[in-house]
């Protein structure tokens, strides 16, 4: 029997797994993918971006989706509209995946019902835990896992106990020339983004090779700051872990004293079963999925679900509000720099926005705002080819079209910015399971019911006008932005929210679930409310603070 058993290999399993091992206890990692090492990953859009490569089949697994219709919800399942929530079953996870553009949560986002009052609508509520609680393990994070960045001090900037980065900032583009002198003149504070990607050497990983295909894509130096490369390997370097790929974990089991017996898995190449025992379960296998599995893990002394005798398990689903944005830089109107330069490939922008976290307006009113990060377009080949399409609402091809293509490719880059504002907690955003889908190893598929909150679209058209405002002086042409209250499926929180009283939350400040006394959850379910950045950081932060808690309690035997 192992000491702990981690169910998923992303970032919260990855530090939970590194920790633990660390401390001299033995686990075992359940992932359901397989193992890619840094010589396998390539920049093949249509293996990663277009084809379930490292996800799995929709006609396999996959979920439905709930869309109120005719005043009815009904629920369509995602083999029919094509529209994925796996993100990355390979050890790693997602983390595998990212673009790496991490910051810290404001202080703020800790308190958020009694710093900003009540949303009609919505249930948004206090963490029980603050920020000087996290960051401690937001300086761990920055030091294990590799973040670069250069801070500078701003309002909305976070307090922290190290100066700066261990990493200087990654190479820039000499867009941020023009980018700069654009925000000054609209006196707004351009920040360096922090971003989970060595700037120079770290043990054995390398610095970044600036391979211009960063997010949707693996990282062949072992620059990005992935669980697989800053944690798993580490851990499994102390002979104190069992990494089992292609297992995949159907069911908890569990008993009558409050405690999980163990893992029922099953091998996704062969189809066998077995079970796994440990004194401690600790689940990590995203939002979405870690609420199902506890769904699925209901029996006759938790009928409605382990952990769920707060009947909150699946509920308040969170993802990111806000939108993106863009405009095109072309070669006859480019300012401030040289053309040539901003053509320079791999280089990032490196550039975000915290002006507008709070938003304090004449008429608009007061309330939270978001964050804003800037970018180049994604270079997918084959997607920037395709936007080239029509003209007019006429299709284009032959001649026409490769002329129209190479222009674009030539003469012309497109700088995109993406919001992240609180995606507010509320009635109608939850999963459940699906009795009438079952995946193939016969277990109901998680349903998704994705109601965005107003006050989502509100924040985000608000901040789109800003970032547009900043294009325009930029000199970019064919700005446009896109705001609205689709989920975005990369960035999943909440299902398991933690508080002080059982009866309203399914984790305790330490995400241990309140029922079950050896059962853990790891990943962004804890979160009651998600903040105004992506979640990764804070992922990373939590996981590793869950994992001192439990080595004190291993400990204590």
């Amino acid at each position: 029997m192992y000491d702990v058993a981690v169910i998923g290999s992303g970032a919260s399993g990855g530090a939970v797994a590194y920790t633990l091992c660390k401390a001299g206890y033995n686990v075992v990692m359940f992932e359901k993918g397989r193992l890619i090492g840094r010589d396998e990953f390539s920049k093949d859009e249509l293996a990663y971006s277009r084809r379930d490569l490292i996800t799995p089949n929709l006609f396999d697994e996959y979920h439905t989706i709930e869309e109120k219709i005719d005043g009815e919800w009904k629920a369509t399942p995602t083999y029919e509209s094509g529209w994925s929530f796996w993100n990355g079953s390979i050890v790693g996870g997602s983390s595998n995946l990212m673009s790496g553009m991490v910051h810290r949560l404001h202080p703020d986002d800790f308190r958020l019902k009694s710093k900003y009052g009540d949303i009609e609508g919505s249930n948004i509520v206090d963490w029980p835990i603050g920020y000087e609680d996290l960051e401690p393990y937001y300086d761990r994070v920055e030091e294990l896992v590799g973040i670069s960045g250069d801070h500078k001090d701003h309002p909305y900037e976070p307090w922290r106990s190290r100066v700066n980065f261990t990493q200087p900032a990654t190479q820039e583009n000499a867009v941020v020339k023009l980018f700069d002198k654009s925000c000054h003149a609209l006196n707004i504070v351009p920040l360096v983004t922090p971003r989970a990607v060595l700037s120079k050497d770290k043990e054995d990983r390398k610095a970044c090779y600036y391979s211009n295909f960063c997010g949707s894509y693996g990282c062949s130096s072992g620059a990005k700051g992935s669980s697989r490369e800053a944690l798993i390997k580490p851990a499994l370097a102390t002979g104190k872990l069992k990494l089992m790929t292609n297992t995949h974990v159907k069911s908890l089991k569990s008993n009558k004293e409050g405690k999980v017996t163990f893992a029922r898995v099953v091998n996704t190449i062969t189809g066998k079963e077995k079970e796994i025992s440990a004194t401690i379960f600790v689940v990590a296998a995203q939002a979405h999925e870690s609420a199902r599995l506890l769904l699925n893990s209901a029996n006759k002394y938790y009928p409605n679900g382990l952990a769920n005798s707060s009947g909150e398990l699946g509920k308040n689903l969170l993802f990111s509000g806000g939108g993106s944005g863009q405009g095109e830089l072309h070669k006859d109107s480019l300012k401030e720099i040289k053309f040539n330069e901003l053509m320079t490939t791999g280089l990032f922008v490196n550039r975000s926005i915290l002006d507008w976290y709070f938003i304090d307006h004449w008429w608009y009113g007061k309330f939270k705002g978001g964050s804003v990060e800037f970018m180049f377009e994604h270079q997918n080949i084959i997607s920037r080819a395709r936007k080239n399409g029509y003209s007019e609402g006429k299709l284009v091809w032959g001649e026409a079209l490769g002329e129209r293509i190479v222009k674009r490719f030539t003469e012309q880059k497109s700088i995109r910015f993406e919001i992240f504002n609180d995606w507010l907690p509320n009635d109608n955003c939850f999963v459940a399971l699906d009795e009438t889908h079952k995946d193939k190893y016969g277990m109901p598929v998680g349903k998704l019911r994705l109601e965005g909150h107003p006050q989502d679209v509100k924040v985000g058209k608000y901040i789109a006008k800003k970032c547009e405002k900043l294009l325009e002086e930029m000199g970019a042409k064919n700005i446009y932005s896109s705001i609205s209250s689709s989920a975005a499926q990369n960035l999943v929180a909440g299902g398991c929210r933690f508080g002080n009283d059982p009866k309203t939350s399914v984790l305790n400040k330490y995400c241990q679930a309140h029922d079950v006394e050896n059962l853990y959850v790891a990943d962004a379910s804890f979160m009651p409310t998600g903040g105004s950045v992506a979640y990764t950081w804070t992922i990373y932060a939590n996981a590793f603070r869950v994992a001192d808690h439990i080595v004190k309690v291993l400990d204590k035997g």
